[in-house]
């Protein structure tokens, strides 16, 4: 009884714990891909790659016509020559081999350099969200890693991310229903109301004081404040 007992208050203290958190989600791959960082980096790995796959080109190449030449005359050639030519060509085989597998790795270590840099600073966008909007944790979307995400929980940050990295500009701020603007003598004026009870009664002293200070420079002149009797 103890146990289950136990087991109901673990369970009530899980949800009603989990029912106050809150979390935000986007996909990291679509935001970091709007990043001119990121695309640079995209673009110095393809301009390298270029660059590795001419000089193995070349490597290539000079293989073929060794090899073509062999092919031509190795009836001919004596035994030693014969056995250097095919020193050459596995040479030749042996370098274009290795020179693949360091140009694999060199293309690995630069994007990974160059990712790390782009997505520290994009880590660091994420973080400045996530603690401003006060969220316990923020998820990955990629690779459909949350089919399913309840929106009155958790919160789309993508934009919030975007404006973070200065990629877009922050959404306007609407204008208070309150707020009444007065343009008079080419000035704009912001005009508060004062709300008082239906029954009350102002006297004259307590109408000046109730009005904004910056306001009486657009009563007109003309216009008379009659006194209560």
């Amino acid at each position: 009884m103890l146990k289950k007992i136990s087991f109901i208050l673990v369970c009530f203290w899980t949800l009603t714990a989990s029912a106050q958190i809150r979390f935000g989600y986007l996909s990291y791959q679509k935001v970091i891909s709007m990043m001119p960082e990121y695309k640079s980096c995209i673009e110095k790995l393809n301009s390298l790659k270029e660059k590795c796959n001419e000089e193995a080109k070349k490597s290539e190449d000079e293989l073929e016509r060794k090899y073509a030449e062999f092919l031509q005359g190795q009836r001919e050639f004596p035994d030693n020559i014969l056995q250097k030519r095919q020193n050459e060509l596995q040479q030749l085989i042996n370098n274009g081999i290795m020179f693949r597998k360091e140009t694999e790795l060199l293309l690995r270590n630069a994007e990974q350099e160059m990712r790390r840099e782009v997505e520290s600073k994009l880590n660091q966008a994420i973080e400045n969200v996530g603690q401003e909007q006060g969220l316990a944790f923020i998820l990955n979307t990629d690779n459909n890693a949350c089919p399913f995400i309840n929106k009155s929980s958790g919160l789309d940050i993508t934009h919030n991310v975007l404006v973070k990295l200065g990629l877009v500009k922050s959404k306007v701020i609407a204008v208070p229903e309150s707020t009444t603007v007065i343009q008079k003598n080419d000035s704009t004026v912001q005009e508060q109301t004062v709300k008082q009870p239906a029954d009350s009664v102002l006297s004259d002293s307590d109408i000046l004081r109730a009005i904004d200070g910056s306001l009486i420079q657009t009563i007109n002149p003309t216009d008379n404040i009659k006194a209560h009797e």
